[in-house]
């Protein structure tokens, strides 16, 4: 699923906000005990990251596929999507991790004509005690107050779906992200114009 940019933050009741994470978007697959990591144009990312896809092989499932952006951390837990090219030797930073925001299936069975918030819930269950690969945050329910949120955290922005959406290729209104106008990256990460 591909969220258009709209420009301003909004609030639609029921919906949830979620940190737009910045790295490469990967869908992550496993069967028994084999992984692959691809990236959206196809790219193939699996012996470039072992250890993210040995921990998706590790997954407590049969087969899995996660929807997913893989990310560095700096400190204040602000992804750094240059760090995936290589982290500065002076900073502290998080291994690549796996950031995972959808479930497409799990144990052969076909998770997309569930609604969102079922698919969270066993995404959650899915991945509870695992290291590297972990669901995306969620930020405040209120939408504006999420925004909030986005700008005193120094996040890129925020997603806003529809939690009793299915899982739909491509373009679609069920998901929505909006960037912070005017960032740019500092050395403490996201700096945002307007930060409360």
């Amino acid at each position: 699923m591909q969220p258009p940019l709209v420009s301003t933050p909004f609030h639609r009741p029921g919906w949830i906000y979620e940190e737009k994470v910045d790295g490469y978007r990967m869908v992550a697959y496993k069967q028994g005990g084999s992984a692959q990591l691809v990236s959206r144009q196809g790219k193939e990312f699996t012996q470039r990251f072992p250890e993210l896809a040995k921990a998706v092989a590790a997954l407590g499932a049969e087969s899995v596929i996660l929807d997913t952006e893989m990310a560095v951390f700096d400190r204040q837990l602000i992804s750094r999507f240059e760090w995936l090219r290589g982290q500065p030797k002076d900073d502290v930073a998080t291994p690549p991790m796996l950031m995972a925001f959808d479930l497409l299936e799990l144990d052969g069975e076909d998770q997309r004509k569930r609604p969102l918030r079922e698919r969270r819930q066993g995404l959650e269950h899915l991945l509870k005690g695992e290291r590297l690969i972990l669901p995306v945050r969620r930020l405040n329910p209120g939408g504006l107050e999420a925004w909030k949120e986005v700008l005193r955290a120094g996040y890129e922005g925020l997603v806003a779906k529809d939690p009793a959406s299915h899982y739909v290729g491509g373009r679609t209104l069920a998901w929505l992200k909006v960037k912070v106008p005017h960032y740019r990256e500092g050395k403490r990460g996201w700096e945002a114009k307007g930060k409360p």
